[in-house]
């Protein structure tokens, strides 16, 4: 099935793309979609990411269905 991933910040620089449409396994969670993209980081230890699923905030265990628009958003600190 397929979802649509959006980066932000420092992920979307590191990832090389803003948006794309991806192909992945029926029943995919969240957080096991975010563990493929994690793996691509340089300090994907210390990483805290927000999920958020069509535009809804939603935790690492939301079930992905086809069509479903998946954001990956580091939290924003001000200075």
């Amino acid at each position: 099935m397929k979802v649509k991933v959006i980066l932000f910040a420092y992920i979307r620089e590191n990832i090389g793309f803003k948006e794309r449409e991806i192909e992945i396994k029926e029943a995919t969670k969240v957080g096991e979609l975010w563990n493929e993209f994690k793996n691509q980081l340089p300090r994907k230890n210390n990483l805290r990411v927000l999920f958020a699923v069509n535009e809804k905030y939603v935790n690492e265990d939301e079930e992905l269905k086809e069509g479903d628009e998946v954001a990956f958003i580091p939290p924003v600190s001000g200075g």
